[in-house]
């Protein structure tokens, strides 16, 4: 059955991320940053952050029921869960076993897949986990499920800003409008301590940040070199940036993003691609001399490479940028939702176009990958995706603490990191409807969660999925 199926891939994404969040501008002048530093230096706009009433598996919840509710799946017809996450609630019991309460209602214990951990590219692994399952012949004819989920939170100091908190749900199958080009894939692997978390008594990373940037682009560009091989080898001819219509990052914070596309321009440069103008040459060219080492800390050849790039930047980066400069550094979520806020622009524009994704995850494990964006059948179109998603209303609906009350929210989720036998506060105003949240942990560590009632959605697909007839694209 495996090697029957075509453009097999994401057929319905949803996102969560909390209401709350902080300003950056204001958490600059509270923590007595220079003006700019977390605004342009980073380039945030804005960090999401989960309040003690939500965790990784209260927003996974959320964002699976979210998932199944609009597209109209029924949860019987889920054959594959895996779960991303870097966020350790339990050192033994998976994530994924608190959402099978969704698919125990149902009757459906039949669900393979566990959670993946490797920093920021754990939701990576899940993704590829699923769609190797639909191609393979171990494919049962039912739908994977993949969720990306983390609270990213830093001690107080210069990484603290980085944050953020999201959950993203992806359904994954055959004759999907977001497709894999499974044979264009480039990765890098290896073994370094730019950023890891060894003190399981605290929920904080240890992190060497100028390490973890230079390892970062180091990956990138071996990805960039093995993805364009394939693709020569396999295409015959020569992948340049010219070749893709957009890029996605995983985005600890923006500026590293709009460093990395400059990286992969100055990689063009290098392999002296047509997507290098004559003037961009001329600037570049200086710089053709230095050692791999040597152009990773040179800040020259950063701003120039940066501002001959720009305009490409613009067109192919720019789109992507919106939820990782809104929302923050959501790990394993992050380059997902640089992926969403492409889908959130004008889906009929989308059809036909390539989007390159590159994932990375400090330790260090990283790929790049691509997809291939379709018409799709509804409900999973680019265009129902889009209205699903609502990215715009998400925002619009959050609401802001000052940084005073973040502060005191941050000391309080320190606390009760690894506590048991506490109850939540009752204040649920904050929360949409829809949404779950944590009630309580017990004296034996047993998390208890409820979910907030309401009509979650104006934008919903009720389409029953009798015997499976979609998923076999009929």
């Amino acid at each position: 059955m495996g090697s029957q199926q075509k453009d097999v891939g994401i057929l319905a994404v949803d996102i969560y991320f909390p209401r709350t969040c902080v300003d950056q501008e204001a958490l600059e002048a509270h923590d007595g940053a220079s003006k700019g530093k977390y605004t342009i230096g980073l380039g945030q706009d804005c960090m999401a952050f989960c309040t003690e009433l939500e965790d990784v598996i209260s927003m996974s919840l959320t964002v699976v029921t979210s998932l199944l509710k609009k597209y109209g799946v029924d949860p019987r017809l889920i054959g594959r869960l895996e779960v991303g996450s870097e966020t350790v609630i339990d050192k033994s019991k998976s994530i994924k076993t608190w959402l099978m309460q969704i698919f125990e209602e149902h009757g459906n214990t039949d669900i393979e897949g566990v959670d993946s951990t490797n920093a920021c590219y754990g939701g990576t692994a899940a993704l590829f986990n699923c769609v190797n399952w639909v191609e393979s012949s171990s494919w049962d004819g039912r739908y994977g499920l993949v969720v990306c989920t983390d609270s990213a939170v830093y001690a107080e100091g210069p990484a603290r800003p980085t944050g953020g908190a999201a959950a993203i749900a992806m359904l994954i199958g055959p004759n999907a409008p977001i497709a894999f080009e499974s044979k264009f894939r480039g990765t890098h692997m290896a073994h370094v301590y730019d950023f890891y978390k060894p003190n399981l008594a605290s929920e904080y990373p240890v992190v060497d940040g100028k390490l973890s940037q230079t390892c970062y682009l180091m990956a990138l560009d071996s990805c960039y070199r093995r993805f364009c091989s394939k693709y020569e080898k396999l295409e015959g001819k020569q992948f340049s940036l010219s070749d893709t219509d957009y890029f996605a990052f995983h985005s600890p914070y923006n500026k590293l993003v709009q460093k990395s596309f400059a990286r992969l321009y100055f990689n063009d440069f290098l392999r002296n691609a047509s997507s290098v103008g004559k003037d961009a040459m001329e600037k570049l060219e200086p710089f053709s001399s230095l050692s791999g080492d040597e152009s990773y800390q040179n800040r020259d050849l950063e701003k120039v490479s940066q501002l001959v790039a720009k305009s490409l930047y613009d067109t192919k980066v720019q789109p992507s940028t919106l939820l990782p400069k809104q929302v923050g550094n959501m790990y394993t979520a992050s380059l997902y939702a640089a992926f969403v806020s492409i889908l959130d622009g004008k889906p009929s524009a989308l059809r036909g176009k390539r989007v390159v994704m590159f994932s990375y995850g400090s330790g260090l494990s990283s790929t790049m990958f691509s997809f291939r964006l379709r018409d799709g059948q509804h409900p999973f179109s680019l265009s129902n995706i889009a209205c699903v998603l609502n990215v715009s209303a998400k925002l619009d609906s959050r609401h802001v603490f000052s940084p005073e009350k973040f502060v005191e929210t941050m000391k309080l989720m320190e606390h009760r990191y690894g506590a048991k036998d506490f109850v939540t506060c009752s204040d649920k105003s904050l929360l949409a409807p829809g949404t779950f949240y944590l009630t309580k942990v017990d004296s034996m560590y047993r998390r208890y969660y409820a979910q907030k009632v309401g009509d979650t959605d104006k934008c919903s697909t009720a389409i029953s999925h009798e015997n499976g007839s979609l998923l076999n694209g009929h």
